[in-house]
């Protein structure tokens, strides 16, 4: 029932003849004639059905994460486990059983919906991928729509990629790793979809599309929709999720339980709440990940005011120790209490091929990553890159002999609200406030053209490596923080920006970097940087800037 469908998709008729829908395609026409096929009639009714059931609620709990800030600003709230739902903390109950396909995740690789990216991330030899609508995704209109349309012709195994350049063409392997999907958050809108009301959720649309074409075909393939849940902060927006996911399997009449989804635990709110947050999912729930960089980002953003929460430059705070340590393994006895898996987090790294001793480093703190989680207990672990695949995959093999460690039992930890809070200690260097700013600007610069997932300086960053950035830059702003000695200005930040936007000229080049969005990216950064209050997410104001 779109307004405007026929304007777009090549039909004639009148707006008047759907009185009743709320969704409708607006800004452009559809980026591709092969869009056709994932913007059907059906499937926007299918999007307009889980847009008119939740987004009231969606919109009350969003209000709710602005209250609960306000009050964590003002001190009238405090991050704490929540007294009111001590009785899922201490029950005795478990998540429904998973899927055979689901049982052995010792390695995930993670990425944008990219074509040649789906197939060579299917073809990893990893266990799972995840692809990404998220943080490793411009969600440019055409990167949102191909995207869906990719997916499609993955779940088909009819996918495939001719390299523009070479003729090399890309396709399937007989065997592939089990696909899931991270649709947007919760805090994200579609803009080239509104209703009478405002823009669709973005998560709605991706899960929406996602799920109406793909959910029945993957179960005729004997596996599943399977999904990973990011950035909730509170166990009612994961029963909103729940809820959305009871709706989509009654709609198409598949049965209840058929989807799977893991929750990324990368809020600090959420870090609190994980046994509610499995609770309300356990009849869909696949466990919980350590999403560690957005959840840095997370702590500063919520302890934004307190200047005991203070971080040292972004290379030392390291899973190993302070809240990280603790939040990892509070997340591992939570998830094997409750029979499901805890995933570790993602190794940025990726191979240095003109230079063997430093690839041969950043072999080496990947092999120290994995073999922290596998022996903590981590049931498997996230890479970026697919050479890294078999890298964790000899750590997990040699710590892992069975499919996952859900039943191995090991001593009861405490870990309370001083442990998940504890900061970590170290120094703020000039090296590590330029370092921030070439990553931050270099990001959002590559977002801005549409590119989500961006090598810089021998690591895969995304959207929540950028946000530590310029959440690092701006915290230390905010509280004047000792720098090498001297207290952080405004001025200074500034000199120091100047002079990198030189340093990235130079090492990108003046053409790329005269052709490209990189004024737009360095005013926003400073913009972000320097403002008196902290925005929420960069990706909100960006997205206002992102090319059609």
């Amino acid at each position: 029932m779109l307004e405007s469908f026929g304007v777009y998709m090549g039909c004639h008729a009148s707006v008047n003849q759907y009185p009743g829908c709320i969704v409708r395609i607006q800004h452009r026409p559809l980026a591709r004639p092969e869009h056709e096929l994932i913007a059907t009639r059906a499937a926007l009714e299918f999007v307009e059905g889980l847009q008119r059931t939740f987004a009231p609620r969606l919109a009350d709990l969003l209000a709710r994460r602005q209250a609960r800030a306000q009050g964590l600003r003002s001190g009238a709230d405090r991050l704490d486990f929540l007294p009111d739902t001590a009785w899922v903390r201490t029950g005795d109950w478990k998540v429904a059983p998973l899927p055979a396909d689901l049982l052995d995740r010792r390695v995930e690789i993670t990425g944008p919906v990219e074509r040649k990216m789906i197939i060579n991330a299917l073809n990893s030899g990893a266990n799972v991928f995840m692809a990404d609508f998220e943080d490793s995704n411009s969600p440019t209109w055409d990167n949102v729509l191909q995207g869906q349309l990719n997916l499609v012709d993955a779940v088909r195994r009819d996918i495939t990629f001719e390299a523009p350049q070479s003729g090399k063409r890309y396709r399937l392997n007989p065997s592939t790793a089990v696909l899931m999907v991270r649709p947007r958050g919760w805090h994200l809108v579609e803009k080239h979809a509104t209703t009478d009301q405002g823009p669709v959720s973005a998560a709605l649309w991706d899960f929406g599309l996602f799920f109406f074409h793909n959910a029945q075909a993957l179960v005729a393939r004997g596996t599943g929709p399977y999904f990973y849940l990011p950035k909730m902060e509170s166990h009612l927006e994961a029963r909103l999720w729940n809820d959305v996911f009871v709706h989509a399997q009654a709609a198409l009449g598949l049965p209840q339980g058929t989807v799977k989804a893991t929750c990324l635990i990368e809020t600090l709110p959420a870090a609190f709440e994980m046994d509610e947050i499995l609770y309300e999912l356990r009849e869909h729930s696949a466990g919980l990940n350590c999403g560690r960089w957005d959840y840095i980002f997370s702590y500063i953003k919520k302890r934004a005011h307190e200047p005991e929460a203070l971080l040292p430059d972004r290379g030392q705070v390291g899973m190993d120790r302070a809240f990280l340590r603790a939040y990892s393994r509070l997340l591992i006895q939570t998830c094997h209490r409750r029979g499901v898996h805890a995933m570790g987090g993602m190794a940025a790294q990726i191979p240095i091929k003109d230079d063997p001793a430093a690839n041969e480093a950043a072999m080496a703190k990947v092999r120290a990553d994995k073999l922290r989680e596998v022996t903590d207990g981590h049931d498997g672990t996230w890479v970026a890159h697919p050479a890294l695949v078999p890298v964790a995959r000899s750590i997990f093999d040699q710590h892992m002999p069975a499919q996952n460690q859900i039943s191995v039992e090991r001593p009861h930890l405490e870990v309370g609200r001083a442990d998940l809070l504890l900061p970590h200690t170290g120094t703020r260097t000039e090296g590590g406030l330029r370092h921030n700013i070439r990553v931050g600007v270099q990001y959002l610069e590559a977002w801005l053209s549409g590119n989500g997932c961006v090598p810089i300086y021998g690591l895969m960053e995304d959207a929540a490596t950028a946000e530590i950035s310029r959440a690092q830059v701006w915290q230390w702003l905010h509280f004047g923080a000792d720098v090498e000695g001297t207290a952080m200005t405004q001025e200074r930040f500034r000199a120091a920006l100047a002079q990198e936007m030189d340093v990235v000229r130079s090492q990108v080049g003046p053409a790329r970097f005269d052709g490209g969005r990189f004024s737009e990216a360095r005013a926003l950064f400073e913009r972000l940087s320097t403002s008196p209050g902290f925005e929420d997410f960069l990706t909100v104001p960006a997205y206002a800037l992102l090319s059609p």
